[in-house]
């Protein structure tokens, strides 16, 4: 557990080598990278965590409204936890901005950053219709529940809720996915809005050290689209990776692989 300012941040370290700081979307946890930073952690330092106000990373107070720069310091400060070498950075859907953030305001820490499906609604040209979208799920959410409002947010988004726990699966499995239901309503309730109103920092990102990537899985739903948005603004070519918005979850060999190659690519190249 790491104490930071309003919360107590639950996180897990993997592996040797450079570190590798993973930063999950909203509902998400640190189980949830676990197959990932398994496959990674012959090569590098890994470290999992779960976001604040996740189940495991309880606030110290009320719950509130809160911001992508919020999160980045949280990351910020894991891996000042760790050591004060540069880290290389994954970070997926809502953790990939929070990651672009990490990257624009603190360079000097970051190695290379790898930003997946980074939902950047305000680059979109139908933007007002995806901020309306999200409010209505967040308003749906207060009224009806989480699986009301992600069934609406994911018929249009093709992100959807995670399943119910199915009593076959693996114990960790089952874990993970009743924490996600119980974290996706804090997400909905609490990030939903301010994240996807967020602007990258064009100026401070277009010669970083950052490779853009969707699923191959993914192409033409709206995250790729995102995806394609946040590329263009910043002058760069979006590379693919295995799978849909979860391929890291669910073939993460195949998935540690392409990472590892977009990581540990030489400066200026995707």
């Amino acid at each position: 557990m790491l104490d930071v300012p309003g919360a107590r941040l639950y996180f897990e370290v993997r592996g040797a080598g450079p570190v590798l700081l993973t930063i999950l979307g909203g509902g998400g946890d640190a189980a949830m990278a676990a197959p990932l930073a398994g496959a990674l952690a012959d090569r590098y330092t890994v470290i999992t965590y779960d976001r604040r106000g996740a189940t495991r990373s309880p606030l110290t107070g009320p719950p509130y409204e809160q911001g992508i720069e919020e999160h980045a310091d949280d990351a910020l400060r894991l891996l000042s936890a760790v050591g004060e070498e540069p880290a290389h950075v994954f970070g997926t859907h809502s953790g990939a901005l929070i990651a672009l953030d990490l990257l624009a305001r603190h360079p000097e820490r970051v190695r290379r950053l790898v930003a997946h499906e980074p939902p950047a609604f305000s680059l979109l040209p139908d933007a007002a219709h995806w901020f309306a979208l999200a409010g209505e799920a967040v308003a749906l959410c207060l009224e009806e529940g989480v699986g009301p409002a992600m069934r609406k947010f994911g018929e249009e988004t093709g992100v959807t809720a995670p399943p119910e726990p199915d009593p076959n699966l693996p114990a960790w499995v089952k874990d993970m996915l009743t924490r996600m239901n119980a974290n996706m309503e804090t997400s909905l309730r609490y990030e939903m809005l301010p994240f996807c109103r967020y602007v990258p920092d064009a100026a401070a990102l277009r010669t970083a050290p950052l490779a853009l990537a969707s699923g191959v899985q993914t192409r033409s739903m709206l995250m790729h689209r995102c995806t394609l948005a946040v590329a263009g603004y910043l002058g760069l070519d979006p590379v693919e990776l295995p799978g849909d918005y979860v391929g890291y979850l669910r073939s993460p060999a195949e998935y540690a692989a392409e990472l590892h190659t977009l990581l540990a690519a030489p400066p200026g190249q995707p």
